[in-house]
């Protein structure tokens, strides 16, 4: 196995692009860590990251939804969502992420 076999498609690849620009917009990774996190109310994912409207709540949860990585439930309180067994199966893709973070991302310099 080569350092590059993880690539199969090389350089590019849409569907990793597809999954990236999903992924990658405005408040939706933090949507999906606080649903990790346990929140599953609209309103404890909106309490969960400050700073999104709930219009943008609504509209990436939606986007989530058509991906099949949030479902709604069914049957509870509305406004009550958890995440597909696509959803949970980006969970260590997350905790990558976040290992990463941890480990190159310098707090004292960073603009957040």
């Amino acid at each position: 196995m080569t350092e590059h076999d993880e690539f199969p498609d090389g350089a590019y690849c849409p569907y990793f692009q597809q999954t990236m620009e999903l992924i990658g917009k405005r408040w939706t990774a933090s949507i999906l860590r606080a649903l990790f996190s346990g929140a599953t109310r609209f309103t404890d994912i909106a309490r969960t990251v400050p700073g999104l409207s709930n219009r943008l709540l609504t509209e990436r949860l939606h986007e989530l939804i058509d991906a099949g990585i949030v479902t709604a439930v069914p049957g509870i309180k509305h406004g009550t969502y958890r995440l597909t067994e696509k959803g949970e199966d980006l969970r260590e893709v997350f905790a990558q992420l976040e290992a990463w973070n941890a480990r190159w991302v310098d707090r004292e310099h960073s603009s957040a």
